[in-house]
């Protein structure tokens, strides 16, 4: 599977063609091309915590969702916290305006629910969304460093298992756009952490850079969190773009700081 660029109506997108060609669910990470904010938010800025103005948001969400085929009317959205609690979204949990609060913290969602419109935000950190075609679920997950060593993407495939009786060779999962290891530059804290959760198996993925800092390679240790819980390699897409290497195209928050919108990855069952 690989992660292709979509462009519709203006709005400028990314999709998995894997989960595309199953049929079944729309979904997109989105950029920050095709919408209507101005200023420091231009243009596509789905962050409602960002000081935007919501109208703005509002219609931004309709582009997105419009773009991606996904009708947007039922939101399933949560506060993230960088941890790696995945919640089993019910009606209960669903809202038609973006600005609804939500009481509850997760960095994953999941549903078996038609219609609901998973959504995750992200602006460098690493959005991973799920479908099962089979089972008819999906899942959308944000990982940050913190999310990725305390196991999100793994979480998911578990919660999924164990929920909604999904087989892990049947889901299908897309990495979408995220900070790559040349930029995501660390201290010894995140290393040590990665290394905790997965032993010397994600050394792999880290590098000593030639100033003593460590290059992480967030998404490829994500892809090898989901190839942990079961997952066909041949199942998992994932982006090869920097976000930060990138900001005329993606929010990047080691670029821009917090003078910056932010972007969303959403799933929706059809």
């Amino acid at each position: 599977m690989n992660i292709v660029e979509q462009n519709k109506n203006g709005v400028t997108f990314f999709q998995s063609d894997g989960i595309a060609a199953a049929g079944g669910a729309a979904h997109g990470f989105s950029t920050r091309l095709g919408g209507v904010s101005e200023g420091m938010w231009a243009s596509l800025n789905l962050g409602v915590g960002r000081g935007d103005d919501p109208d703005h948001v509002r219609e931004n969400y309709r582009r997105f969702f419009a773009a991606i085929g996904a009708d947007g009317r039922q939101l399933a959205m949560s506060n993230q916290v960088h941890g790696g609690v995945v919640r089993c979204v019910t009606s209960a949990d669903l809202h038609a305006d973006p600005y609804e609060k939500v009481g509850y913290e997760a960095d994953g969602l999941m549903t078996d629910l038609p219609g609901v419109a998973l959504v995750v935000y992200s602006a460098d950190c690493i959005p991973i969304l799920f479908y099962d075609p089979v089972r008819r679920v999906i899942a959308a997950a944000h990982a940050g460093w913190r999310g990725t060593a305390a196991g999100i993407a793994a979480a998911a495939v578990d919660r999924m298992k164990n929920v909604y009786g999904c087989r892990p060779e049947d889901i299908l999962a897309a990495v979408g756009p995220g900070i790559g290891p040349d930029c995501f530059e660390t201290h010894e804290d995140v290393p040590n952490a990665m290394t905790a959760a997965l032993s010397t198996a994600v050394l792999r993925h880290i590098t000593i850079k030639e100033n003593g800092k460590f290059a992480v390679d967030l998404k490829a240790i994500n892809a090898m969190r989901l190839e942990g819980a079961g997952l066909d390699p041949e199942h998992i897409a994932v982006s090869s773009l920097c976000t930060s290497c990138h900001p005329e195209m993606f929010w990047s928050h080691r670029k821009l700081g917090t003078s910056r919108g932010s972007m969303a990855a959403a799933i929706q069952l059809l």
